[in-house]
């Protein structure tokens, strides 16, 4: 529809949460409007629920990490394993969106047991639950904890490194400056 009015010559706008660009609209957006080289289309960036998370638990993605969707409606699950066991075996911070949800109860622990073939079990590991919404929480906790931990959509979870650390009841991963 946005499109549509925009072709009409309408001053539109598409407004979704968390960033435009990662899991958003503006990917679809440019796709639907490929037949229309002459519209404007300027793509504003927000802040995605992987960096206001990572913000509330601490500083878990101080070093390379890793974003990946549970969801399996768009992505073959034999895919989001590969890029688990990928990310997992490469000592990646992995963070991950859409845990579960009342048809996919045991994706995060299919996950976590993914990565625990990569990591230890006492790896510390965080979630952020309702992101920027009224009942934000956080927790810090081991993978062997997180395993049978209940999510649901509206939390975000962050499976720390070798080097990820609690510190004062925060998530850190050191980025590897000497001498800290």
């Amino acid at each position: 529809m946005a499109i549509l009015k925009a072709r009409e010559g309408k001053r539109v706008a598409m407004v979704c949460s968390g960033d435009s660009g990662v899991y958003g609209m503006s990917g679809l957006i440019l796709q639907l409007a490929e037949e229309s080289p002459d519209l404007e289309i300027e793509v504003i960036p927000g802040v995605t629920a992987a960096l206001s998370g990572g913000a509330v638990l601490g500083a878990p993605l101080g070093h390379d990490f890793a974003v990946i969707s549970l969801s399996d409606l768009l992505t073959p699950m034999e895919l989001i394993e590969d890029r688990l066991k990928n990310s997992a075996s490469s000592d990646m911070v992995i963070c991950l969106y859409n845990p579960s949800s009342k048809k996919r109860a045991d994706y995060l622990k299919n996950a976590c047991e993914i990565v625990l073939q990569h990591q230890k079990p006492e790896t510390v590991c965080g979630l952020v639950r309702n992101i920027g919404r009224e009942g934000e929480e956080m927790e810090v906790l081991t993978l062997s904890q997180l395993k049978d931990t209940n999510v649901d959509m509206f939390t975000t979870v962050y499976i720390g490194n070798s080097m990820t650390r609690e510190i004062s009841g925060r998530m850190v991963t050191p980025r590897g400056y000497k001498n800290v």
